[in-house]
């Protein structure tokens, strides 16, 4: 499979970023609200040990996904759908954008201003601060909301598409079978 996009099938980098990213926004998504709900600072400490390097990785794929779409590869054709359903599709894939670069933001600003960077990493006996006593967490909390929201709008129409219209979206972006 070619690293880039062809008319009707997106390329094998694509792919595999798309995936990628979607597996580690479960596991963000998991560790987050774990954490969120951990009263145990050690329980906390573990989630967020994991949910941190887990964000930066998604942070670090988003930039390549757009600077990989901006300047390498164009998007396959679209299949053919109701203009409503084209808007509705491109305006979840922007939100998405926005949604994960303000949840790196407002993390990196959580961990900026607790300074719980070192207690989380450095194995420092101190106790957690409470991060509602810092402005990112609240928009932190809604984005791991939205992003939720948006995640299983996104699966729901992939399966509608794939099971309902049995247009072959999905299809589009997996790999291809090998050609025996």
């Amino acid at each position: 499979m070619p690293s880039k996009s062809t008319a009707t099938h997106y390329g094998n980098a694509a792919v595999t970023i798309h995936w990628l990213t979607a597996i580690l926004i479960i596991a963000l998504i998991g560790s987050g609200f774990n954490a969120g709900d951990a009263e145990n600072a050690a329980a906390k400490a573990a989630f967020l040990r994991v949910h941190i390097p887990l964000g930066v990785t998604v942070l670090v794929l988003t930039v390549v996904r757009i600077l990989w779409w901006f300047f390498a590869d164009k998007k396959p054709d679209p299949l053919p759908m109701p203009v409503w359903q084209d808007r509705m599709a491109r305006a979840v894939h922007l939100l998405f954008y926005i949604v994960i670069l303000g949840m790196a933001a407002s993390g990196v600003g959580m961990m900026v201003l607790s300074g719980a960077g070192p207690i989380i990493f450095g194995g420092s006996e101190s106790a957690l601060p409470d991060f509602w006593d810092f402005k990112p967490r609240f928009p932190h909390g809604i984005g791991g909301r939205l992003i939720l929201a948006l995640f299983v709008f996104h699966a729901g129409a992939a399966l509608y598409h794939q099971f309902v219209k049995r247009d072959g979206l999905l299809g589009r972006m997996w790999f291809p079978r090998s050609k025996d």
